[in-house]
């Protein structure tokens, strides 16, 4: 009867060790893929900053055009 016993918490914790190794398994698969995808998105966002690079000094020059005509009709 002990044997039966310690035979079956034995293979009860076998199988929760498997189901928490599957899991643990799913897991790491799944921050991976993230991990993929986080890495596609930071290329991405590297590229759109490099290419609209140029347009800061450009948008200052509107800014200061934009300030002047505030000013403009804010006396008139």
């Amino acid at each position: 009867m002990r044997r039966g016993l310690i035979a079956l918490t034995l293979g009860e914790v076998a199988v929760l060790v498997g189901a928490l190794a599957g899991y643990l398994v799913a897991i790491t698969r799944t921050l991976r893929q993230v991990s993929q995808t986080l890495a596609r998105i930071t290329m991405g966002v590297r590229a759109i900053e490099r290419q609209t690079e140029p347009i800061g000094p450009a948008l200052q020059a509107v800014n200061a055009d934009l300030d002047a005509v505030a000013s403009a009709l804010e006396r008139g």
